[in-house]
């Protein structure tokens, strides 16, 4: 099982980090390129559609899952 990895991101101007499994950082990476957008503007886009009690490492993952799955993200 992989540990999680710190990753830093930028949302709407301020740092921030994920720790999150190297799997769902690179499928997040994939996703970001294929829809045209910076992994930060993808983050945003995540930060802003999640609810309040998901922490942010937890909606990626919940987003790269939804798409593997061919599902709708939220």
């Amino acid at each position: 099982m992989q540990r999680p990895k710190k990753r830093s991101l930028t949302l709407d101007g301020h740092r921030t980090s994920v720790s999150i499994e190297e799997d769902f950082w690179c499928e997040f990476v994939r996703l970001s390129r294929d829809q045209g957008k910076s992994i930060n503007a993808l983050a945003v886009e995540i930060d802003h559609i999640r609810g309040l009690n998901v922490g942010l490492a937890s909606a990626i993952r919940l987003f790269v899952l939804a798409h593997s799955l061919g599902r709708a993200f939220p």
